[in-house]
């Protein structure tokens, strides 16, 4: 096995830490530089930020100095798009760095680490191994993660990497919770809810301890990340203990072009029809389904919201069917906690669709959850609660720092190594 070796960082040596954060329908990357032998207390702003579009073959880039470029991938092969990505950071307008020796260490998100990885680790022969053999239980993401890696060593393969699972956080879920209802050896051959989405869900839960001044062990928290994919956390004493997703991202609540739970029988009775293969069964549950299968429209809420607007009825059911699916596993993460301190909601629908938070605190009145709707349809751009001061719930609208979670990963990995 491949051993990293880093060099060691002292209180006034920089380090610069590149962190991949491969979506299923974009890629978000920055460049974070820290200096010192403690991590800063607040996320710091990235050096540089990158975004591909890969529906619409877009990369947008800015710098912390505020230079901004555009720019058509014109090829929508995603290693070609990651390598133009890179050279925006020592080239161009958007440079900040002189050449690509100076990136110290590169973090990737993974979506499935199955049961083998429940934390952090540098990237071997092994590892990558695993992610490909994952890529069966996560086809939309972990391939995606193996291009961005490859393209680091291609262009940079003398640094290390680091990969942070997001299967990781829901590792403390109860068999309970865990386990599926058919045959036992369904579990015995790793056939069990893995939960996804966990950065993201661990980051929001100790970001909502800080900003309410609580202890986060003292909490009972649902951390909803509603993106174009879409989970729902339950969090108590810091742990998940409940999720959405399960043996795959394709479990749970509606999502953006995904269906989310089905009844299984569906699935049977349509690989019974002789025009139906597995592979046209994947790609219709994975990427025509959900917002954009329901409405015909997109899968993206704000055109949906547009539509709607403009009197479509399709779109219109897409929207009710998600606040439905929305409110009850919200119901059912409740339950599981006992009681509610605090509702999250984060990530581009979460953070942005004020319809959407607002149709889903409308149904837990009865819990003393009170919306403040001036508050709620407000332009957000910090964390905030938007409970009223009375309310015994309190909301809150994070934006999640996927991206800095995982560079904290790589700077303690770097620092035990």
């Amino acid at each position: 096995m491949e051993r990293w070796a880093i060099a060691p960082v002292t209180i006034n040596t920089p380090m610069k830490i590149l962190v991949l954060n491969a979506g299923s329908s974009s890629q978000k990357s920055c460049l974070y530089e820290l200096i010192g032998a403690t991590l800063p207390e607040h996320p710091p702003k990235p050096l540089w930020e990158a975004q591909i579009d890969w529906t619409h073959q877009e990369l947008k880039v800015k710098t912390a100095q505020g230079n901004v470029i555009k720019e058509t991938l014109p090829s929508s092969s995603r290693a070609d798009g990651t390598a133009q990505m890179l050279a925006t950071l020592w080239n161009g307008k958007t440079q900040v760095i002189e050449n690509p020796g100076e990136i110290n260490i590169v973090g990737h998100r993974v979506v499935h680490g199955g049961e083998e990885y429940r934390q952090s680790t540098f990237v071997t022969k092994e590892v990558k191994d695993a992610i490909a053999h994952l890529s069966i239980f996560a086809p939309v993401h972990n391939p995606a993660n193996l291009e961005g890696i490859a393209a680091i060593e291609k262009i940079l393969p003398t640094v290390p990497q680091v990969v942070v699972f997001d299967t990781a956080f829901h590792a403390t879920l109860p068999p309970a919770a865990f386990v599926y209802p058919g045959p036992y050896e369904w579990l015995e051959m790793g056939i069990r809810r893995y939960g996804f989405h966990g950065i993201s869900h661990q980051y929001c839960a100790q970001r909502a301890a800080q900003i309410l001044g609580k202890d986060l062990n003292r909490l009972r928290i649902i951390t909803c990340h509603l993106g174009n994919g879409c989970s729902l956390a339950a969090v108590r004493e810091g742990r998940s203990i409940d999720t959405t997703m399960g043996f795959t991202p394709l479990e749970g609540l509606m999502m953006g072009s995904r269906s989310g739970s089905i009844d299984p029988g569906i699935l049977i009775h349509l690989l019974r029809q002789p025009d139906y293969t597995v592979d046209k069964l994947d790609d219709i549950l994975n990427r025509q389904s959900g917002l954009k299968g329901v409405s015909g429209v997109s899968n993206d809420m704000r055109q949906i919201g547009e539509a709607m607007a403009n009197g479509s009825d399709r779109a219109q059911l897409a929207f009710d069917i998600f606040i439905h699916r929305l409110r009850s596993s919200i119901g059912a993460m409740l339950a599981s906690l006992g009681g509610l301190d605090a509702l999250i909601f984060t990530a581009g629908i979460g953070e942005n669709a004020y319809e959407v938070r607002a149709g889903a605190c409308e149904a837990f009145g009865f819990l003393g959850l009170k919306l403040d709707l001036e508050q709620n349809q407000e332009k957000l751009s910090e964390d905030r609660d938007i409970a009223t001061p009375d309310s015994k719930v309190r909301v809150l609208v994070i934006h999640t720092q996927e991206d800095w979670a995982i560079a904290q990963e790589c700077w303690q990995l770097a620092h035990s190594s």
